[in-house]
């Protein structure tokens, strides 16, 4: 068991957001690697003390919570950026690559986000990612570009498997990066099965397609 200090109660120790970060991501490289998680093997190297784990998540069960939150949350935000134009194909392209660009860029989190033997800090605010998707289709249908039956949620959870499926075969699995180019084909094809000109929905596609940059692309630019 771990002693807790008796001088200083949880409640008064201070909450930086940094910490609550770097454990996070701490223990999601850790989940990755397969190495055992404790208390003591969360924090050794960090600079931070197992109380910080108490102090931000109340323990090891909320710390999990947290980490799969995280990676939702982060989701959300990459989506939030993506602009709303008046080509609403060309704009659900564009949110399934920021999909795999946001998994690409944080793995660790992103494999966490689907381990559904964790709980969710707030399901709500999880599944609200997917709604950046569904409003996307649902201008689709409602410009004409899909047929009137087309449900926009399933259209949003098709292109979301998409681009899931080409993350879990890249970033786990025996595909190299350059599989990502399947992405526009597979949209393409997917959008004229829902109704859409396939010219039309090429070209929408091309548009709203762009491919994440490798790591050490991305590096290069911060």
């Amino acid at each position: 068991s771990i002693a807790m200090p008796c001088s200083v109660p949880t409640m008064a120790r201070p909450k930086d957001p940094a910490v609550r970060t770097q454990l996070i991501e701490r223990a999601a490289v850790m989940l990755r690697a397969r190495e055992p998680i404790t208390l003591r093997s969360l924090v050794a190297g960090t600079g931070v003390s197992t109380m910080a784990v108490y102090t931000h998540f109340g323990g090891m069960d909320g710390l999990w919570q947290a980490v799969r939150q995280e990676g939702f949350t982060r989701l959300g935000a990459r989506l939030a950026t993506v602009s709303t134009s008046d080509d609403p194909v060309r704009d659900l392209t564009a949110l399934a690559a920021a999909y795999l660009d946001h998994a690409l860029t944080h793995p660790d989190l992103y494999r966490v986000m689907f381990d559904a033997s964790i709980d969710l800090e707030d399901l709500p605010a999880a599944d609200a990612t997917l709604e950046h998707l569904v409003q996307a289709a649902r201008r689709g249908r409602d410009a004409g570009r899909y047929r009137t039956a087309v449900v926009p949620l399933d259209l949003a959870v098709q292109s979301w498997a998409i681009g899931h499926g080409l993350v879990s075969l890249i970033a786990t699995g025996p595909l190299p990066r350059e599989a990502l180019d399947h992405g526009p084909v597979l949209l393409s094809a997917l959008f004229t099965a829902s109704g859409d000109d396939p010219e039309r929905a090429r070209a929408s596609v091309q548009r709203g397609w762009h491919r994440p940059a490798p790591d050490d692309e991305r590096s290069a630019a911060r």
